[in-house]
């Protein structure tokens, strides 16, 4: 029997080359479905997100030009989740709240804040507001030399339940246990940069220990520029059922 060397040779350099696992381009905007209605997100640079649902508009660590927020309604619910200029801008505030804005935050954020519409929770406490089960969870660095960045217990990382839909806004944190024990979550937002946060390889190791359906990464500017997030979408991939998507955060 005659042997096609031409397509041996093919073959094996098909079987070498290692198959590559890439996430859609970033989008503009995304939509999740809840049953009270579409669930829709619009990242504005970095941290800051809009969520829009059922007629409310809530911002997450709304900073930067208030521009980027004019073509949405002025805030319902603001969600803070610390401290850090990356996550809390009182100009920003000012410019998109109203006096009926609510503030939810930890108590290291109420300090900085003037506004009277603001409810403290800390890690692990919970509150609903307008059909919004709004859980705050913990939020923190692991590794010795990163501590002093994001301690124990001074920021707020969040859990949201909007018309049974569940999502996670992880906030500036490392894989902790907390994260890693979450249940039944919809969605999640993950950072993921240095010194700040986490390696990709962190993250990516939490989100399959914690299997979000749909994982969004962000906060991925580090000191030393972009994370590599067609890196974290092939590690992710490794865990079927989960799926990344990419938004327009820079």
């Amino acid at each position: 029997m005659s042997i096609n060397q031409p397509f041996i040779s093919a073959l094996l350099c098909a079987i070498a080359v290692p198959t590559l696992i890439f996430a859609s381009p970033p989008a503009a905007e995304d939509t999740l479905t809840s049953s009270a209605g579409p669930i829709t997100i619009h990242p504005i640079s970095h941290a800051s997100f809009v969520i829009e649902w059922n007629g409310k508009t809530i911002y997450v660590d709304p900073v930067g030009e208030p521009e980027s927020y004019s073509s949405f309604a002025e805030a319902d619910l603001v969600l803070i989740t610390h401290t850090h200029q990356d996550h809390l801008d009182g100009s920003t505030l000012g410019a998109v709240t109203s006096p009926a804005t609510q503030f939810v935050v930890p108590e290291t954020v109420s300090k900085e804040l003037s506004e009277e519409q603001v409810s403290i929770l800390a890690n692990g406490e919970r509150l609903d507001w307008e059909g919004v089960g709004i859980e705050a969870v913990p939020m923190y660095n692991l590794t010795e030399d990163r501590k002093a960045f994001h301690p124990q217990g001074a920021g707020n990382g969040y859990v949201l339940t909007m018309g049974g839909t569940r999502l996670y806004i992880a906030g500036d944190t490392e894989d902790i246990p907390e994260m890693r024990a979450l249940k039944n979550i919809d969605a999640a937002f993950v950072c993921m940069n240095l010194p700040y946060t986490m390696d990709v390889e962190h993250a990516a190791d939490a989100v399959r220990a914690f299997k979000p359906k749909v994982v969004y990464p962000y906060h991925y500017r580090g000191k030393n520029g972009m994370s590599d997030i067609d890196e974290f979408t092939r590690l992710v991939s490794e865990t079927p059922g989960i799926e990344v998507r990419l938004l327009k955060w820079y």
